[in-house]
């Protein structure tokens, strides 16, 4: 992976907003598949799992804010995950590439439970996985649970895919002399408050030396050139 050696499974994690593009709320097919396009360029190339998120359709923790209560916000926010992971699954089989839904919440009908060695059987035989319903705990972000499930399936990195080139010192899409960062440190990231993911899950990767590539997945072929060594996006790792 370009500044990344060895890697032969890989964890993506893609925001539930990522999913909606221009729409503004919900799904739009055409971005799932591209996505979906991108991905049979890697599929058995590389074992790939994927986090996906709920933002698109709710989010627990603004809910939270507007005066519900916490535990039962994120906990609807965990079904909108499986909902995307649902819509993400169709994309990628309508694309010719085997997958498999793992649910953190028991919903027997549309996915698998998440068993961590199930998990790791599937990755193995060429299957790619998407988590869903996060941790299956309250309290916790998709950011979070991406770190991980990377952990536990023994993922070489985790690839966060967003709508900007990599992590910047403000918000590219208000500020035209924002300066994206070519690499960061975990502690660059967490002492510069930097918006990647949150601190949780930043620390688990600092604490077990678990790259994060932070890219642009509106770019076509980003993943597989990040794969194959192009310098795309932002490298977060310990120096």
């Amino acid at each position: 992976m370009g500044r990344i050696l060895d890697v032969k499974r890989v964890l993506l994690k893609v925001s539930g907003e990522a999913l909606m593009g221009d729409r503004g709320y919900g799904i739009d097919p055409a971005v799932i598949a591209s996505l979906a396009e991108q991905l049979r360029n890697i599929v058995g190339k590389y074992e790939l799992a994927i986090v996906v998120g709920g933002g698109n359709i709710f989010r627990g923790l603004a809910a939270s804010a507007n005066g519900m209560d916490r535990a039962p916000a994120d906990y609807m926010g965990m079904l909108a995950t499986v909902m995307n992971a649902v819509a993400l699954h169709d994309g990628l089989m309508r694309a010719g590439i085997d997958a498999r839904v793992m649910s953190a919440i028991n919903i027997q009908e549309v996915a698998e439970p998440y068993i961590r060695g199930r998990a790791q059987r599937h990755l193995e035989k060429g299957r790619v996985v998407i988590f869903a319903a996060g941790t299956g705990n309250p309290y916790f972000t998709t950011d979070t649970t991406a770190a991980l499930r990377a952990l536990e399936i023994e993922a070489d990195c985790v690839m966060k895919a967003t709508r900007v080139d990599g992590i910047f010192d403000k918000d590219p899409l208000k500020y035209e002399d924002a300066t994206k960062y070519d690499e960061l440190s975990y502690i660059d990231v967490l002492n510069k408050g930097l918006q990647v993911m949150d601190s949780t899950a930043i620390s688990l990767c600092m604490d077990n030396d678990l790259p994060i590539l932070v890219f642009n997945m509106e770019t076509k072929g980003n993943i597989a050139k990040a794969l194959e060594g192009d310098d795309v996006g932002t490298l977060v790792r310990g120096r």
